[in-house]
């Protein structure tokens, strides 16, 4: 994508010149984005101490890219003294999302409305990897804005994008949950702006509609979930979550509601409407029944009888009792329970993933007595998930020979740090929604007071290790935007806490109605029903 620079006007009451990025080399290369802006946001050693979201915002808007004048996104990480730079200076379309936020409720909604855009245009690309290219509809992990220059002038440059589909990520895995949030930013866009424009264009709609044929098409899987690759999310490196992972799950189905509500009715679209309806009922159901755990459940496993040969076995994924492990039972607490990692025939993973739990409640996969009861379980597990920073990706760490099998030795995933057990201050606005949904704000708010006491200091690291948080990530980057949009994001919520409608999804009492004929013990019959819904 290319396009002569020009520059934009204004931007959140910044002058064009104050949002034109200074040209620094990036891994050696002259004219790669900005590390850091010019202007009234560039930090100044000499300046005194600001509050903790004055600064935040100043680092936010010092992270913000421009493409032809225009803001279009944030870099992953703005560390000037870093020099292991990696990939950190490109946007991320998960990692934009909280400064996407942060951007609609301070009401600055063209940086969102650029990203989606322009984001949407990169969708179209030509994808290859080894000759192979895969389907229509994947989004990119992240992009990066350089400026080049012209062959025709020898003073002339220009702006291109460069996107990555994961061709070029570590492990070359495509990015299953960027189309996921892409469509959950542009109802949250709507919602937040009142400008249904946007997701009324026929382009916005023929790529929402790309992502949604390219989830939804037919396998080979018996299940309704999403089967994908280990590293195709957050977690983006090998951690065993390989199947259907829960954080997969919850924003696909997230996805899924909020594509209903904005997809244009037509003739073309009944179809894919009416395979999103059935996928919706099917993959609620399939996540609350077998995903489920508490006490009672667990004591009902460690019971099982295995090797059931029949339509209306008890236990349908032949799950071995062995697999309880050991820690679970001292930590699963009397009051509370979760909704586990990843659930394949014969596996369980009963690890605790943080984003899949939290996500499930906003987006109401999980029931209401479910939702509470993982809030619970953070609550009584409060020692061992947030300890002296919030919050855990996910619980327990592998360690030894488990970690040594599973992560292929992995040397940044080594037990409690980064993404094996590490704790992810980004995780915080996730928190606060979910608690805000479930009128409990004061757990958002106890988080926060813990972020507070130490991330300005640590200059707003991208994770902490050990078990409780106390050391800053042995190889996490200073000044990750996203460590700073999601504290922004959770003031926001908090002090607002009705904004965080922009993200919620309700029950829909269709699908309840649905899933109430939905009996997991009913015999295998031949049965016509005449709600349009299948299970």
């Amino acid at each position: 994508m290319r396009c002569k620079c020009q520059k934009a006007e204004s931007f959140g009451g910044a002058t064009a010149n104050e949002w034109s990025p200074v040209s620094l080399p990036v891994n050696g290369v002259h004219g790669a984005t900005n590390i850091f802006e010019k202007g009234r946001f560039a930090l100044k050693c000499n300046e005194k101490t600001q509050s903790i979201e004055e600064e935040a915002w100043d680092l936010l808007r010092a992270s913000v890219v421009c493409y032809c004048g225009n803001p279009i996104g944030t870099i992953a990480a703005n560390d000037p003294n870093s020099t292991s730079i990696l990939n950190y200076d490109q946007v991320f379309i998960r990692d934009f999302i909280p400064s996407g936020i942060a951007f609609l409720l301070k009401g600055e909604y063209d940086i969102v409305r650029n990203f989606i855009l322009y984001t949407l245009q990169l969708q179209s690309w030509e994808k290859t990897m080894d000759c192979y290219s895969p389907g229509q509809g994947l989004m990119p992990a992240s992009f990066k804005v350089r400026t080049v220059p012209l062959d025709s002038e020898d003073s002339a440059t220009e702006e291109v994008l460069d996107a990555d589909f994961g061709e070029a990520a570590i492990g070359r895995v495509a990015p299953v949950d960027s189309g996921l949030w892409w469509i959950i930013l542009l109802r949250a866009y709507g919602k937040c702006s009142g400008d249904l424009s946007v997701q009324e264009r026929v382009d916005v709609q023929t790529g929402m509609k790309m992502i949604l044929r390219l989830c939804l098409a037919d396998g080979f899987d018996m299940f309704p979930t999403l089967l994908v690759t280990d590293g195709s999310c957050m977690i983006d490196r090998r951690m065993g979550i390989h199947g259907h992972p829960l954080e997969i799950e919850a924003l696909f189905y997230s996805a899924l509601l909020c594509a209903r509500e904005m997809l244009a009715p037509e003739d073309g679209s009944a179809d894919l409407i009416r395979a999103l309806n059935n996928r919706l009922v099917a993959l609620s159901f399939h996540i609350r029944e077998y995903y489920w755990i508490d006490l009672k459940k667990l004591n009902e496993i460690y019971r099982y009888t295995t090797e059931e040969y029949s339509y209306d076995a008890v236990n349908k994924f032949n799950i071995y009792p062995d697999q309880i492990p050991p820690w679970l039972v001292e930590f699963m607490p009397n009051k509370g329970g979760y909704l586990i990692g990843n659930l394949q025939p014969a596996h369980m993973d009963f690890r605790f993933f943080t984003l899949g739990n939290l996500w499930s409640i906003v987006s109401s996969l999980a029931t209401l007595d479910q939702s509470h009861a993982i809030l619970d379980l953070i609550e009584a597990k409060w020692a061992e998930l947030v300890a002296e920073m919030p919050i855990k990706i996910c619980y327990p760490a592998l360690e030894g020979q488990e970690w040594r099998i599973i992560t292929g030795s992995d040397p940044k995933n080594t037990a409690w740090s980064y993404h094996n057990g590490g704790s992810w201050p980004t995780l915080l606005w996730q928190l606060t929604v979910a608690c805000i949904k479930m009128n409990r704000p004061e757990i958002a708010e106890r988080a926060v007071q813990l972020v507070e006491r130490r991330i300005s200091r640590d200059k707003w690291p991208e994770y902490y290790d050990t078990k409780r948080a106390r050391f800053i990530g042995k190889q996490a980057h200073l000044f990750q935007t996203w460590s700073i949009s999601g504290y922004l994001v959770a003031k926001l919520f908090l002090a607002n806490p009705s904004a965080a409608k922009i993200f919620v999804n309700e029950e829909d009492p269709e699908l309840v109605s649905a899933l109430i004929s939905a009996n997991p013990r009913r015999k295998r019959a031949r049965k016509i029903f005449k709600q349009p819904f299948i299970v």
